[in-house]
């Protein structure tokens, strides 16, 4: 795969400073496509899966990217995503979201 680096050229092996600052703009991004109750539910949820909360991301940057996100997302609209991917495409997953 083929990654413009930080100079400008195109490389095969991103460098810590192009990792850096791709988490830096992911995390930028997600503080503002989330609300504040959304982020501490991700943030927990990367403590106990952490794939699926990488799983979550990408389909919350897919949503930016394409547009489909008009204002911040809430804990509820979170809470279906998770849901949805926890699932899968066979629908065998199970996903216990617990109240506080």
């Amino acid at each position: 795969m083929m990654v413009v680096m930080s100079n400008g050229e195109y490389g095969t092996q991103p460098t810590a400073v192009d990792v850096a600052r791709a988490e830096q703009i992911k995390r930028m991004l997600l503080q503002n496509v989330l609300d504040k109750a959304a982020r501490e539910r991700l943030n927990r949820v990367r403590m106990v899966k952490p794939e699926l909360a990488a799983q979550i991301e990408l389909y919350l940057i897919q949503l930016y990217d394409a547009g489909k996100l008009k204002s911040q997302m809430t804990d509820a609209q979170l809470k279906d995503i998770l849901e949805m991917l926890a699932a899968g495409p066979s629908g065998s997953g199970k996903f216990k979201i617990v109240k506080k």
